[in-house]
């Protein structure tokens, strides 16, 4: 009764702190346990591995969404890649990733870049369904590479290394990129997109523009993968040389924008950690009532392999993408879902890669994906004409998914050299 009551309170969009503290507090009630295990489940964030690493990172991706950034980085981008088939719907593709992953949020790319990309994918003679399904997929992209909020919080909650995560993500994240990139090429060989023809000079002219960003995500990637530095080390390294860049040498963000930019960011953080320990304390209890393995114990006659659940997972975590926001995903169903996929001898990180990659198709995924009524909005379409442009991308995407889902090696190669 408490459970199905909590549900029709997330229905009815009460905020998720209070479902959780809801469901944490009568349920313990009910058992007649202790009460004072929800408050101190707040204590237990302080005690959580690289945590601190949130609110850094979480400023770095509302700095960067205020700044020209995102600009600066797709006119080198376009230098680079627009003498190719497709060029410029592969630079655009490739930025919304970079920026998904460096703000944490997919919502924010569409808005951010999508005056920018749209306008210029028309302008270039891609037809408008085509770009709408561009802009509206590449924004869910991106939760894959350092460094992305999701992973991190992911790693929190599964006691995952994140360090293992991120460099789980990468190989997943290119075959993700290339992928679409391929198909951004056909669709531009057939319909006779011009290209642009590269130049050194331009190269070199938005090289010169960018030269103090472009090095920030070629340094978090390489430096996270190989070790040479942890994950809260660069949060606090790309925190301060951001404000320094965009405050002092671009000026794109005034000295009075900081107080509002770190109140954005930090009632986002503020909501993610408000969720997680009401979460923490509903954890605690269902570990306490052995809910896992009952639930395991139901679906394993019906589920006789790893495989069998896998595609149960994925149907799962793809409805969950559609309805629910990411970071309440996580700390909703990553503590029910790990003692099952572990019963089934599936790894924490390769499970972590499967999770986030289903979120992220879930966010542009027909009827109800979020970024699909922000494209809606955004671009002032019809939501039909949005679902049918997305269409042919999320199917390419549902196949990568099936490939890093059942080649776990895909996400462990290289974590196990």
């Amino acid at each position: 009764m408490t459970n199905a009551l909590a549900v029709i309170l997330a229905l009815a969009a009460v905020p998720l702190f209070a479902v959780m503290a809801f469901a944490a507090l009568v349920n313990n009630w009910q058992a007649e346990y202790d009460l004072q295990v929800v408050v101190i489940n707040f204590y237990r964030l302080t005690e959580l591995p690289l945590l601190d690493a949130l609110p850094l990172f979480a400023f770095s991706g509302y700095l960067i969404a205020r700044s020209r950034s995102p600009s600066r980085l797709l006119r080198v981008s376009n230098a680079l890649m627009g003498w190719l088939p497709g060029g410029l719907a592969i630079v655009s593709i490739w930025v919304c990733y970079l920026v998904t992953a460096i703000t944490g949020a997919s919502g924010v790319t569409i808005v951010a870049l999508g005056g920018l990309l749209m306008p210029a994918l028309l302008e270039n003679r891609y037809d408008e369904k085509f770009s709408l399904g561009v802009v509206t997929t590449g924004g869910s992209l991106g939760l894959l590479l350092p460094p992305s909020l999701p992973v991190i919080l992911y790693g929190v909650i599964s006691e995952a290394p994140i360090e293992d995560l991120f460099i789980a993500g990468l190989l997943p994240g290119l075959l993700i990129l290339t992928t679409l990139s391929v198909y951004a090429g056909y669709r531009g060989e057939r319909q006779r997109v011009p290209r642009t023809a590269f130049s050194w000079r331009e190269l070199g002219a938005a090289l010169r523009v960018a030269a103090w960003e472009v090095p920030l995500p070629i340094f978090l990637t390489v430096g996270i993968y190989t070790g040479l530095v942890t994950v809260s080390e660069a949060a606090v390294i790309a925190t301060t040389y951001l404000l320094i860049v965009e405050v002092l040498i671009y000026r794109d963000v005034k000295l009075r924008q900081l107080g509002s930019i770190a109140r954005e960011s930090m009632v986002l953080v503020g909501g993610i950690l408000i969720i997680l320990g009401m979460t923490l304390a509903v954890t605690d209890f269902v570990i306490t009532e052995d809910v896992p393995q009952k639930m395991f114990d139901l679906i394993r006659g019906h589920m006789t392999s790893k495989y069998a659940f896998l595609i149960a997972l994925n149907l799962f975590l793809l409805l969950v993408g559609c309805m629910i926001d990411i970071y309440a995903a996580i700390a909703l169903v990553v503590p029910l879902i790990l003692p099952i996929a572990a019963e089934y001898d599936v790894d924490v990180v390769h499970l972590g890669i499967i999770f986030l990659t289903n979120l992220g198709i879930g966010y542009a995924t027909p009827p109800v994906g979020i970024n699909l009524f922000i494209a809606s909005v955004r671009f002032k379409q019809p939501i039909l004409k949005i679902y049918w442009a997305c269409i042919p991308f999320i199917l390419l995407l549902l196949c990568v998914l099936a490939l890093i889902t059942f080649v776990p090696q895909l996400s462990l190669f290289l974590v196990d050299r």
